[in-house]
């Protein structure tokens, strides 16, 4: 029997000014699976992960649910909290009522009715997860660049010089985008020729590089590495 943590982020009054996250925590006790649901002002300090690991510790909570903010800020500092206690990081789920949520709505109610249906989701989900193990894999050093105006040239030969093989793509017949357009460039109106010239010159001559002019991207397959 699974025994889920739920715990919910007031993020000071970013989600609380919106969200009633006592509610809200009161609500994800009666979810199945759920032994515990808190509500705390800031999940991500120190006390607040600490809450999350006491739990872990002694409750034996063997998943973890975090409604707070995006996944793109915190997800690898909860990850690293629940490691810490023993637990694999993928059993944590982290439901977004911040930018999905709170942000969006100035309907107290509603934005609380729909905070619950995320957080439903969020326990479904936790609850079929399965751990997983990061391994390393060997990588091929290359890469592909599609574009070869003056930010794709830079770009694939700053690679080719540290050794990898790019493959630079363009549909014009021609390398350098607008800039081989441009009279001047901004903010120094220094002369436009005079700096992407020399770069084509290099990606001509770079064995590392090889371009490809009239060409368009068709598909895409294989794995990482």
């Amino acid at each position: 029997m699974k025994r889920i943590g739920v715990y919910i982020c007031h993020c000071g009054t970013n989600i609380a000014a919106t969200v009633d996250c006592e509610e809200l925590a009161r609500f994800a006790g009666t979810l199945p699976g759920v032994k515990v649901a808190r509500d705390y002002r800031y999940l991500c300090s120190d006390p607040g992960q600490d809450l999350i690991k006491k739990d872990i510790h002694d409750l034996a909570t063997d998943r973890i649910v975090v409604a707070a903010c995006s996944p793109r800020m915190h997800e690898v500092t909860f990850r690293n909290a629940v490691s810490s206690e023993g637990l694999n990081p993928y059993f944590l789920n982290i439901a977004n009522i911040r930018e999905q949520c709170s942000w969006v709505h100035k309907d107290r109610e509603k934005a609380t009715e729909k905070a619950k249906q995320i957080l439903r989701a969020a326990v479904a989900r936790v609850l079929r997860q399965e751990a997983l193990t990061p391994r390393k894999v060997e990588i091929k050093p290359s890469a592909l660049v599609v574009g070869a105006g003056i930010a794709g040239i830079q770009a694939a030969l700053t690679m080719a010089n540290e050794g990898m093989k790019v493959s630079l793509i363009e549909r014009a017949p021609y390398i350098g985008g607008h800039m081989a357009q441009l009279d001047k460039t901004f903010p120094t109106l220094d002369c436009a020729s005079c700096i992407f010239t020399p770069k084509t010159v290099e990606v001509a001559r770079n064995k590392n590089i090889e371009l490809f002019v009239c060409s368009e991207v068709v598909e895409v397959k294989g794995h990482v590495g």
